[in-house]
């Protein structure tokens, strides 16, 4: 009977370490994103484009 727990205590385990991926779901909708993603949401609110933003001069050099 022991052996049966423990083989069930190591298929639990197992599926719950194939299960999780290691990022928490509940924090996706903070990440940035695609780039090409970045740039329609920045061309969307009338922003600079992404490629324009990352290839201008800071104003603190």
């Amino acid at each position: 009977m022991a052996d049966i727990e423990t083989l069930r205590m190591a298929a639990i385990a197992a599926v719950l370490a194939a299960s999780s991926s290691g990022e928490d779901p509940t924090k996706i909708g903070r990440k940035l994103g695609e780039a090409w993603a970045q740039d329609h949401r920045r061309m969307n609110m009338g922003m600079s484009s992404l490629m324009h933003r990352n290839s201008s001069r800071s104003t603190w050099r």
